[in-house]
């Protein structure tokens, strides 16, 4: 498939920089695979979709990993923590990258050495203790920090929320099945396609955890619906014999056999990226195009702070 196949038109207004006023009011895109049928709801309404799906979310917590630093020189710099690699050495991006060397000390961060592409090495002194890492399209302040983490996050190291879950509130959680898995997020998972076809991409790997126990119960459901993408690959990777505990490269894109994901959560997402491919590849390349369109008709709200869609 060409990356150009990716591609779609969005106005920029629908480029969501605040979250709903309350999680559970954002909207829900609802489309079932079997008719055809779509249907447009809040997402409070989603217990009434279901019909005894467990629902698997990714407990991952974002870490304050944006760091505002200052050179010797008393020029600017920042780090983006992406992942931490042992107890006080990170993988990170720091820019103005080509002007850092290693061995050079911003604040907290010692630089050890370049990985290319902007990204480093890098010895953290303490703990993170940045801004919370949004996306460059939120361009607005986020006056609530924790809004950009789910209800039931408790495993800090990601460099991104798992959005599809900000939806959650307490309530909503309790009138569902839920089982939790970890995955924590890396940069590459929202990095743009950068070769002209889908298979020339190379995802770089992202931690994930499953409990022996969570497992037990998502491989005897009925049915499971993994909420975002992230879970999706968590568990598609554990159902080819992948270990419990481990790191995913699994690139999910059209043509891929689901062996254990029935219905999906997610967001909308960039064009040219690995989420829409993935989505692609659960939905079908015509039908996803249909509903992005029509969620574009309908100023549905995209992106991290954006709605919701439901494929089941």
């Amino acid at each position: 498939m060409k990356t150009d196949d990716l591609d779609y038109e969005l106005p920029a207004e629908l480029i969501a920089q605040h979250p709903a006023e309350r999680r559970d009011e954002s909207r829900l895109l609802v489309y079932d695979r079997t008719t055809g049928e779509v249907r447009h709801r809040r997402f409070f309404e989603l217990p009434e979709e279901l019909s005894g799906e467990l629902v698997v979310v990714n407990d991952t917590r974002v870490v304050p990993a944006r760091l505002r630093l200052r050179r010797k020189t008393g020029g600017e710099a920042e780090v983006l923590l992406v992942e931490r690699l042992e107890m006080d050495v990170w993988e990170g991006l720091a820019r103005p990258s080509r002007r850092l060397k290693s061995g050079e000390r911003l604040g907290p961060v010692e630089l050890l050495e370049p990985l290319g592409q902007g990204r480093w090495r890098l010895r953290l002194h303490g703990e993170p203790d940045g801004e919370m890492p949004l996306p460059p399209y939120i361009t607005e302040r986020l006056d609530e920090p924790e809004r950009y983490q789910t209800v039931y996050s408790r495993d800090p190291g990601s460099a991104a929320a798992p959005t599809a879950g900000l939806h959650f509130t307490p309530e909503l959680l309790e009138q569902l099945d839920v089982e939790r898995v970890t995955l924590h997020v890396g940069l590459d998972t929202f990095r743009p396609l950068s070769a002209d076809r889908l298979e020339d991409h190379e995802l770089h790997g992202e931690r994930y955890e499953v409990r022996s126990e969570a497992w037990n119960r998502i491989e005897g459901a009925e049915r499971v619906l993994a909420v975002g993408t992230t879970t999706v690959r968590v568990l598609e990777s554990v159902a080819r014999s992948a270990p419990l505990t481990g790191r995913t490269e699994l690139f999910i894109q059209p043509g891929f056999e689901f062996r254990r994901v029935n219905a999906l959560l997610t967001n909308f997402h960039l064009p040219r990226s690995t989420l829409l491919a993935l989505v692609v590849a659960f939905a079908g390349v015509e039908e996803t195009r249909r509903l992005y369109r029509l969620a574009v008709e309908e100023r549905y709200r995209f992106y991290s702070f954006g709605d919701a869609m439901l494929i089941l």
